[in-house]
């Protein structure tokens, strides 16, 4: 397939790169020169993907921008990670970003939570008694251990999925999760958070599954059976936008698929058939 960028005119005819290239390609502009690189978390070694970064300052800016955006300065917030199976992973990108925001939030309870759970309850519980807005940040399996063991009443903590149970326990649709955590820790919405190694921007739900993005990151919609054909809105495989991608490809055709609306939302319904399921992948609607 060749491609005259010449003639592009709309972002829908812009080529995108298929995600899975990140496991077999070194994908990087100019030279090989790199900082660091963050790996999907896949079950074997040969099937995660690699994503090469230059400049470890632009992946800090996108995320702390993009929480900006969507729950304001996070110097306001106490941040706690409830994220076991990653702690593991020093090439996670979840991680980074969530070590990154617990450090800017210099709140002195803000911080990683392994499998302390009575001690996280306490601390919770001495957050909500001083009114501290927080935001308890964590894998679907985690926060699910959690809320059963501890089921409390939350009233200033934002409860934030990034998906994935890494068959830790049964497949739950995003729904049945977040009916149990809002049951059990007693809060109106569960928020949940969309990300990949391969992007260096996050899109944010505040409630029932459905994302926003911010200004430099833009979601598409992809026939699953013509890859060329590429839409604003509608149902099929997502494409996206990321323009913090500056040093690897902005552009990435993704094996999520989905529905983008008019507004600029998408919903995630699941994997396409055939497809690797990403160890912090959103639950199947």
């Amino acid at each position: 397939m060749h491609i005259n960028i010449n003639n592009i005119e709309r972002a829908e005819a812009i080529p995108f790169l298929p995600i899975p290239l990140f496991k077999t390609r070194t994908v990087i502009s100019g030279d090989d020169n790199y900082e660091l690189f963050f790996e999907s978390s896949g079950t074997t070694q040969s099937n995660k993907s690699r994503h090469y970064i230059k400049d470890m300052s632009v992946y800090i800016q996108s995320f702390t921008k993009g929480f900006n955006i969507f729950y304001g300065d996070v110097k306001e917030w106490c941040i706690i990670g409830l994220l076991p199976s990653y702690l593991q992973q020093q090439h996670s990108s979840l991680v980074k970003m969530v070590d990154e925001l617990i450090k800017q939030s210099n709140h002195p309870q803000s911080g990683f939570y392994l499998d302390e759970y009575e001690k996280l309850s306490d601390v919770l519980q001495q957050l909500e008694n001083t009114h501290q807005k927080t935001l308890l940040i964590g894998v679907t399996y985690a926060l699910l251990d959690f809320a059963e063991q501890f089921p409390m009443q939350l009233s200033s903590t934002t409860v934030m999925e990034t998906g994935g149970m890494k068959g830790r326990r049964k497949e739950l649709t995003r729904n049945e999760v977040h009916d149990i955590l809002k049951k059990q820790l007693h809060v109106q919405h569960i928020h949940s958070e969309y990300g990949m190694s391969e992007l260096l921007s996050q899109a944010y739900s505040k409630q029932d599954g459905r994302f926003y993005c911010p200004p430099w990151m833009k979601v598409f919609i992809r026939d699953e059976d013509d890859p060329l054909l590429v839409k604003a809105t509608g149902k099929g495989a997502l494409n996206i936008i990321d323009l913090a991608n500056v040093n690897s490809c902005a552009f990435i055709a993704t094996e999520d698929v989905g529905e983008v609306f008019s507004d600029g939302s998408f919903t995630v319904a699941g994997r396409l058939d055939g497809s690797d399921i990403r160890g912090c992948s959103l639950m199947v609607i």
